[in-house]
């Protein structure tokens, strides 16, 4: 949803907003969805919607900026040797063979090697460049379609999903978001803003579990909790939610839609499904392939949940401020530790999907919010601050040896299933400097064009929310990219 007439609002390229300025604005933004009426679907009888390629879908997300010179797109290749110029090291890791013939990928992701003759692979993926490039302000973008902020709460695109084509086991949360702690991090509030149903209400927000391992926990009803005692807890809530400060700034719709969710949840909680959150009811076989950490235990958990009726799950390697893919300095071996939690357990949820006849109406994606490099921060001619915390102009430690700085001008996503092609390559980066995308550019709402397009959802979906038309990607002009389809 675009509001012309509050441009300083949605400015895309403010550099000099601060991080308060920002929390402000997007918390505003909630506010005022909050207080707002139900969503209103618009012109229904005049979209019309694909046929689903796929029923689920599965987001793999590598938060803090995935370098794709160091994964699914290498490049020339040096290694590690004081004095060499930081301008001639543009991947840290040689390439290797996979299952497609002709096409490699980073050393380290054998196991990924060996599924990607089951996927399609863009090499193409762009984002703009929005001055001050911050992690929680890309991540928003990537994950609704919609820069932020907006004037009202934009959904993510698993709220998209859970909204549009309802649950596929009424159950069973249409949308779980799995490894991302909401709490005692770096920029909590920021990745709430996307972590959400938005205007959508309570309903279609996800069930987070950080830990999939306690996932169980999340879901065993408390001693004592029958019947009689929910039914008490639920009268005594809608009280509470009539009465309250908070509760008298929600609209009737965001107040039952916070009801529904309870109702749900307790469902859930009374329900046999809630076995498929137990990790310790897996074959510790099947276990021990998948358990290289927290994430690796994740995408057992979306496979088992896939598998009982979810319709949108995003597991993440989480989030947090210089850590993990967010590499600052010390790049190289980062990302010896990241290959080695990420390599078995994609290629095993992969291979597992595809054993139990799952694959074909199950997407999986495989993205980040951007892309990283040795030299450039956003795109050459950017006016983004410097970001790096190694700075030099030759390797003199190992600490320097690595993708530092953020780059939008190219990333990779891969996608499997969902009908998408099998050994496929789309798009392609410069093999030199800069390593901007130079064929088939593809755009965050292209890119979510195709995703709901695989999911039978029409990209120009529109409600009308305060009057005002917001459309599933972004003014509807979303269009996907057919050359990605079996």
């Amino acid at each position: 949803m675009s509001d012309r007439n509050s441009s300083d609002w949605l400015d895309a390229s403010r550099p000099d907003w601060s991080r308060r300025e920002f929390l402000r604005r997007l918390a505003a933004g909630s506010a005022f969805t909050l207080a707002g009426g139900a969503p209103l679907l618009r012109a229904e009888d005049e979209v019309e919607h694909p046929a689903a390629r796929a029923d689920s879908c599965i987001l793999i997300w590598m938060a803090g900026g995935m370098a794709s010179p160091e994964t699914f797109d290498p490049k020339a290749y040096l290694p590690f040797e004081v004095g060499t110029p930081v301008e001639k090291i543009i991947s840290t890791f040689p390439a290797i063979d996979t299952s497609v013939d002709g096409l490699q990928i980073s050393a380290g992701l054998p196991e990924i090697a060996k599924v990607m003759d089951r996927g399609t692979l863009i090499r193409s993926h762009v984002q703009p460049d929005l001055g001050s490039i911050l992690h929680s302000r890309h991540q928003y973008h990537w994950h609704t379609g919609y820069v932020p902020p907006q004037t009202v709460a934009a959904p993510h695109i698993g709220a998209w999903m859970a909204k549009v084509l309802g649950p596929r086991n009424e159950v069973m949360p249409p949308f779980i978001n799995i490894g991302q702690r909401l709490e005692g991090i770096g920029e909590s509030q920021e990745i709430k803003a996307f972590t959400t149903g938005g205007f959508f209400g309570s309903e279609f927000a996800p069930f987070n579990l950080p830990y999939p391992e306690k996932a169980a926990e999340a879901v065993r009803p408390p001693d004592g909790m029958g019947p009689d005692r929910f039914a008490r807890r639920y009268r005594a809530l809608k009280q509470m939610l009539e009465h309250s400060p908070k509760g008298e700034g929600l609209s009737d719709y965001h107040q039952e839609s916070m009801l529904r969710s309870l109702d749900a949840a307790h469902r859930l909680l009374g329900s046999p499904k809630r076995q498929a959150f137990d990790l310790a009811r897996e074959k510790p076989e099947i276990l021990e392939e998948y358990d290289t950490g927290r994430f690796g235990r994740g995408c057992l958990l979306a496979r088992r949940l896939v598998e009982e009726g979810a319709r949108f799950v995003e597991v993440t390697t989480e989030y947090v401020p210089f850590l993990h893919w967010d590499t600052h300095e010390n790049g190289h071996k980062t990302y010896e530790r990241l290959h080695a939690e990420i390599d078995r357990p994609i290629a095993r949820l992969i291979r597992d999907l595809e054993e139990r006849g799952m694959l074909d109406r199950t997407l999986v994606v495989i993205a980040s919010e951007f892309s990283r490099d040795m030299m450039i921060e956003g795109v050459p001619g950017s006016t983004a601050k410097d970001q790096s915390r190694a700075k030099t102009d030759v390797i003199k430690e190992m600490k320097h040896y690595g993708l530092h700085r953020h780059f939008t001008g190219g990333s990779s996503v891969a996608m499997f299933g969902g009908g998408m092609k099998k050994g496929f390559v789309y798009g392609r980066t410069a093999d030199e400097r800069p390593c901007l995308a130079v064929e088939n550019p593809v755009s965050i709402t292209d890119l979510h064009a195709s995703l709901f397009t695989a999911m039978g959802i029409s990209p120009k979906t529109v409600f009308d929310i305060e009057r005002r038309p917001f459309y599933a990607t972004e003014d509807g002009k979303g269009k996907a990219v057919m050359d990605l389809f079996a």
